[in-house]
């Protein structure tokens, strides 16, 4: 009888350190290495806005429709200086920019944006507020 658990045991640890190995190989892989891409893009964000130019930025988004902030102002924010990196990267294919827009600022009761009339003016809040420069 201990030699059966002495044998399950030894399995035991030969499978977990069997486990080690793969997690090392993974570091390898394409997906292991998306986090350094992604770091490359945050250089496309702009810097995070002061007080005064995130009240401004926020006021306007809702002035075109409060749905857009919701209860979470911060979110906009980040959403906005994420569509500045597609701004920069897309700056002469506004139809594109527009469809972003559109995916990006969107909401529960709208999953596919608000419309081309007020992403149009979400973009244009956020060019000018967030990337003004783009």
């Amino acid at each position: 009888m201990r030699a059966r658990h002495v044998a399950v045991v030894t399995a035991v640890l030969v499978a977990l350190a069997g486990c080690g190995g793969a997690s090392e190989a993974a570091t390898d892989t394409p997906a292991a290495k998306a986090p350094a891409a992604a770091a490359a893009t945050d250089s496309d964000l702009p810097p995070e806005p002061d007080a005064a130019t995130a009240k401004a930025y926020v006021a306007a988004l809702k002035k075109i429709d409060p749905e857009i902030v919701g209860d979470d102002e911060e979110r906009v924010i980040g959403r906005g200086r994420n569509e500045c990196s597609t701004v920069k990267s897309n700056s002469n294919d506004e139809d594109e920019l527009i469809k972003s827009t559109n995916q990006r600022f969107s909401t529960p009761d709208k999953p596919d944006g608000f419309g081309t009339k007020k992403a149009t003016k979400i973009l244009a809040a956020v060019r000018k507020y967030l990337c003004p420069t783009y």
